[in-house]
């Protein structure tokens, strides 16, 4: 496609992208911007970040680029560092080599190494800008821009899929999902980021290849899910991992708790998501753990219980017991960093600590630092189950909004109301000295 075709202008694209391109051009290697970016921009949309393609080896562009590092290890990327932008810059890649079989390969000869599954573990094979159309995974990700003659190679007609709103996998979708399991999780994310449906030959192997991403390592696992659920539809997204069995991989422990559409555990998560959505989407700040104490909670209280049951431990040591194995059995599927993991336990047992009011309490918890999330999850808690767990959400509203004079009335008629809260302690009066002046 040429510029008066596409309609992309260099306007339209990163400075830091167009410096990368224009060395690479200048020292006699091919550049396109490829990708998303490239589908964003002929979408109207505004490209978070930008990928360059290229026939240079990492080594070839790290010589290039003082600015460059090298990662990966299933296949090698070059990231060419300006400040907080990251161009990420790829090989092109080739068909796959497999390992060598009778005839002897050069030492320098790159192979690609599959697991029993059929999933890639090495794949640092470079080829040509066809090949490495035909490597990338969805149609409208085949999209190569270039800067040295404005024009825009559509190698699988992923413009097409653009105006038919199709997500659509090039080569066979069997193959592809078992090469990268993501990809599932991928045409998901696009279908609704995109607005966009799966086509039919696309979806058909999902739920038969979903306990393929049992074989992800939990670390990407947990980067991949920050994209599905923090990008402001999340709720969209929760819905059609469900109907594609995709919720039993990544969350085990709380898949059988949304099997009715219409039980509390579901309408809970829903809740959570849509309020997650609406806050990015205000360009407010959120947390994953937040969205993590919410997905694992009707597991850890269904946990407790039982553990309360069976071993007759007091409701706080089971509640403490079953938080740590909840977690535990989730990071074995999804890695979550300390950082995230310590503050769900915080909003997790807030949880238990909000309706103890009487006395200082209730002032002790208005500066406990993680106040405002425990808070919050209360409420929807509350809007769902309805019922005492709502009102108490509804007073602790009132309370941390009131003045001083409103709080200590607030507690002095939670007293009345209550009528068993902890009693004054009597002090002890001190026996009488006796007068010894007699």
């Amino acid at each position: 496609m040429t510029r008066g075709e596409h309609g992309i202008s260099r306007e339209d694209v990163s400075p830091n992208a167009l410096k990368v391109m224009y060395r690479l051009n200048g020292a006699g290697f091919e550049s396109y911007l490829v990708g998303g970016c490239v589908r964003d921009i002929l979408m109207g949309h505004e490209p978070k970040d930008f990928d360059v393609a290229t026939n240079a080896t990492p080594e070839q562009i790290k010589g290039l680029f003082r600015n460059c590092r090298l990662i990966g290890r299933r296949f090698r990327l070059a990231h060419i560092v300006f400040g907080r932008e990251v161009i990420e810059v790829a090989t092109f890649r080739g068909h796959h080599s497999e390992e060598p079989e009778a005839k002897e390969v050069p030492k320098n000869k790159a192979v690609s190494k599959r697991d029993a599954h059929g999933q890639l573990v090495r794949d640092n094979v470079f080829g040509s800008i066809e090949e490495d159309a035909e490597r990338r995974d969805f149609t409208f990700n085949a999209m190569y821009y270039s800067v040295a003659d404005f024009t825009v190679k559509d190698f699988a007609n992923g413009l097409e899929a653009i105006e038919k709103r199709e997500v659509r996998l090039i080569g066979d979708p069997e193959v592809r999902y078992r090469e990268d399991p993501v990809r599932m999780l991928r045409a998901v994310r696009f279908a609704t980021k995109l607005s966009m449906r799966i086509s039919d030959d696309t979806a058909a192997p999902i739920k038969q290849l979903a306990s393929l991403l049992n074989n992800i390592p939990a670390a990407r696992l947990f980067e991949e899910t920050l994209k599905l659920f923090l990008s402001g539809q999340g709720e969209k997204t929760f819905l059609m991992l469900r109907e594609y069995g995709l919720i039993a991989p990544l969350f085990p422990q709380l898949a059988p708790f949304i099997e009715d559409e219409n039980s509390r555990e579901m309408q809970f998560v829903r809740k959570v998501l849509q309020n997650t959505d609406e806050r990015i989407n205000n360009d407010q700040r959120v947390t994953p753990a937040f969205l993590y104490a919410a997905l694992l909670w009707y597991p850890l209280e269904e946990r407790a219980q039982i553990m309360q049951a069976e071993s007759g431990l007091s409701a706080h040591d089971a509640f403490n017991l079953a938080s740590t194995e909840v977690i535990a059995k989730q990071t074995q599927r999804i890695m979550i960093p300390k950082r995230f993991s310590t503050v769900i336990r915080d909003i997790w047992i807030l949880q238990q600590r909000l309706p103890k009011r009487f006395g200082r309490r209730a002032f002790q918890l208005l500066t406990h630092p993680k106040f405002r999330a425990g808070y919050d999850f209360l409420l929807v808690r509350g809007q769902v189950e309805g019922g005492a767990l709502l009102e108490l959400a509804q007073w602790w509203t009132h309370f941390q909004h009131g003045e001083p004079g409103k709080q200590k009335k607030m507690l002095n008629d939670l007293r009345r109301q209550e009528g068993d809260g902890p009693k004054p302690r009597k002090r002890k009066r001190r026996p009488a000295s006796r007068n010894t002046d007699a």
